[in-house]
């Protein structure tokens, strides 16, 4: 029963925070270098978490030939900036890494 409240007080607080975004709308403005700086956080959290699924195998960065998973990404990057179709992104990515796991 205590995971249950647990789950439902934790999803309480994610929806006051996410809802106190929608209901300050309008009545706060933030400074300009803050609103100026915003487009760049998708791209931030983004690379905070695949940049170490990238670079780091068995907790040590790898950059050889080696990393299978760093040289599929680097085939997701290129497909991504080809094709700018997210699901042959991922595709191309996948079979990269099965292609490159398997030689």
């Amino acid at each position: 029963m205590n995971l249950w409240w647990l789950m439902l007080v934790c999803g309480a607080i994610t929806f006051a925070i996410r809802y106190s975004f929608i209901a300050a709308e309008g009545h706060y403005r933030p400074p300009t270098w803050f609103r100026l700086l915003l487009p760049f956080v998708p791209i931030a959290a983004l690379t905070a978490i695949v940049a170490p699924e990238l670079l780091l195998v068995r907790g040590e960065i790898v950059l050889g030939g080696g990393n299978h998973r760093l040289w599929a990404g680097l085939v997701a990057i290129l497909a991504a900036a080809l094709w700018r179709n997210t699901l042959l992104t991922i595709g191309c990515g996948f079979l990269a890494l099965f292609v490159l796991q398997r030689i």
